[in-house]
């Protein structure tokens, strides 16, 4: 069986409470808070991808800080999925073009609004890694 492989982005901001990171609704399941993914298109990085696909899905723009945790594997459908996912620090952000719902949720309560382990897990992989930027 073939995987699909894709990248995602995880925007973070700072402020003088600490640190936020935005959640966007899945398409698939709008009950479900996420973080911007979407297919590595031919010619692209997977950095690239995170970058524009956070844009698409969020109207967040911002600077590539790198790889975060390990990729996440998962069946959508009958499909294997890997996801490759990139810290990015937010630097402008508009309305989602894909008018999708988005939330800023504080880096210490965002665990609270995600559903499975490995995103939890890649979370906290990402409060390691800001604490280092801090």
């Amino acid at each position: 069986m073939s995987r699909i492989e894709q990248a995602g982005g995880i925007p973070v901001r700072k402020d003088d409470r600490g640190w936020w990171v935005l959640f966007v609704r899945s398409k698939k399941d709008p009950s479900l808070w996420i973080f911007p993914k979407g297919h590595i298109e031919a010619g692209e990085s997977a950095p690239e991808t995170a970058l524009r696909e956070t844009i698409e899905e969020s109207g967040v723009e911002g600077e590539l800080l790198g790889p975060v945790g390990e990729p996440l594997e998962f069946q959508s459908g009958r499909e294997a999925v890997r996801v490759r996912y990139f810290l990015i620090r937010a630097t402008a952000e508009a309305e989602s073009p894909e008018g999708r719902r988005k939330a800023w949720y504080h880096v210490d309560e965002a665990g609270d609004h995600l559903r499975f382990e490995n995103t939890r897990q890649l979370l906290r992989d990402v409060k390691e890694r800001l604490a280092s930027l801090s």
